[in-house]
């Protein structure tokens, strides 16, 4: 077996270093398709839109029955129709995690200008993040197994349920032929996904990737094991008003589902092809608190190191970051931690950032959500408009900045963070950069 020697090593590292101190610049990795299927809009413009207004995705549950539940609310998928891009024979072979996917995929092609035609599919890769994969077809095949016998338990239940079939349909349906990965750590499974899409792209191992996360959890097994552990809020009897990340009041997140899809490319190959340039992903950034298995560590420094890793990452220093796309739960835990970590990492400009939570409209989307989110940092840049926290109605003195409350603001936007921190102690941040 062949040795690299540790003094090539260090040796690598320390070139990496003086390259970022000596103003070196690596190419740059541009994002030029989006695509996504969210509780309140199943494309970029509605999403996009409601995301702007204020106008919450968050109401009663209605795929099962919830009278047993202690939660009865989620952020469901509104008239979403995948018979427009999928054969409804196809659908019924899919679990919805993978529908949503390929929906939100075929958007994100589209905007990018992608002919499968004329470009090498064999530098095209996927990199998708989910935090429990084909959950809904586990619970209905466990049920199967359970009222019916073994006998019955479809023979398309293992390729329906694992998490990696969402990748490999888009690898499949388009003929992508570069790398293909899943990405799975909770909460923050679709940031590391777009993180390492990047590193991929920066490795020379594909020209585009295709990334973001997938997620279809509203299931009653997913709400019942949140609700029993205490971290979904039980103020169902106004389910629009329930997600309220960094109010004082605030009593828990509500689960979510949908898709969010980035494409990326270096700025040659985009520019090469004559695509629209959206934005550049600029940085990476991703640490583990070491801590507890639910609970973010005291004071954030897991977050906080995360986020100074993406900033460096991107060759930037913190003043240069406009607005956060906050983690932003709802649960009592994550706000007061986040925001205790931006005002150590950002000193006296934390009181400039503009922070906001979009989950106060889709509730949480477990791993999409770094997914959707990075879109709205995408459209911020795009329109140089803040989104708002909505249901932010009594300020908590623990959580002390700028949360842009209730309407969305103009802002100067050139740089942004999107925060995703996850079960297990995973934190992952991504940023975004006006592109020029």
């Amino acid at each position: 077996m062949l040795k690299t020697s540790p003094l090539l090593v260090r040796q690598s590292i320390t070139s990496k270093k003086s390259n970022k101190e000596s103003g070196m610049t690596r190419e740059k990795i541009v994002i030029t398709g989006l695509g996504t299927v969210a509780p309140n809009g199943n494309n970029v413009k509605n999403y996009w839109d409601n995301i702007v207004a204020g106008v919450s995705g968050i109401g009663s549950i209605s795929y099962f029955d919830t009278s047993n539940h202690r939660v009865s609310i989620a952020g469901e998928l509104s008239d979403f129709q995948p018979e427009t891009v999928l054969d409804p024979k196809e659908i019924r072979k899919l679990d919805p995690f993978s529908v949503y996917a390929i929906v939100a995929t075929d958007e994100a092609i589209r905007m990018a200008g992608i002919d499968t035609e004329s470009l090498n599919l064999d530098r095209i890769g996927v990199s998708i993040g989910t935090g429990v994969g084909g959950i809904q077809t586990m619970e209905d095949q466990q049920s199967a197994l359970e009222n019916r016998g073994p006998r019955r338990v479809s023979p398309q239940f293992v390729p329906k349920m694992i998490a990696n079939i969402a990748g490999g349909h888009l690898s499949i349906r388009w003929g992508f032929r570069g790398p293909n990965q899943t990405i799975t750590s909770a909460c923050a499974s679709a940031t590391d996904a777009i993180g390492i899409a990047m590193r991929i792209i920066m490795a020379g191992d594909a020209d585009i990737m295709i990334t973001g996360g997938t997620e279809a959890s509203v299931t009653p097994l997913t709400i019942a094991g949140f609700a029993n552990m205490r971290a979904l809020s039980t103020s169902c009897d106004e389910p629009e008003k329930a997600s309220r990340p960094f109010d004082l009041n605030r009593d828990g997140f509500i689960l979510g589902e949908g898709a969010g899809i980035l494409v990326l490319e270096t700025e040659k190959h985009a520019k090469n092809r004559g695509a629209t340039i959206l934005a550049e992903l600029a940085g990476y950034g991703s640490t583990d608190d070491a801590f507890h298995i639910t609970q973010p560590a005291e004071g954030g420094e897991g977050a906080k190191a995360a986020m100074k890793r993406a900033i460096q990452d991107a060759c930037l220093e913190p003043g240069n970051i406009d607005y956060i796309n906050a983690h932003g739960t709802s649960t009592p835990f994550n706000d007061r931690n986040e925001s205790i970590a931006i005002e150590s990492l950002f000193g006296e400009h934390a009181q400039k950032l503009k922070v906001s939570s979009t989950k106060s409209m889709t509730g949480h989307l477990l791993g999409a959500a770094g997914g959707i989110e990075a879109i709205v940092s995408v459209m911020a840049i795009q329109d140089q408009l803040i989104p708002p926290t909505i249901n932010y109605e009594t300020p908590d003195p623990d959580c002390k900045l700028d949360y842009v409350p209730n309407q969305a603001q103009e802002h100067n936007v050139n740089g942004v963070l999107s925060n995703t921190f996850g079960f297990g102690g995973h934190n992952a941040v991504i940023c975004i950069r006006k592109y020029e």
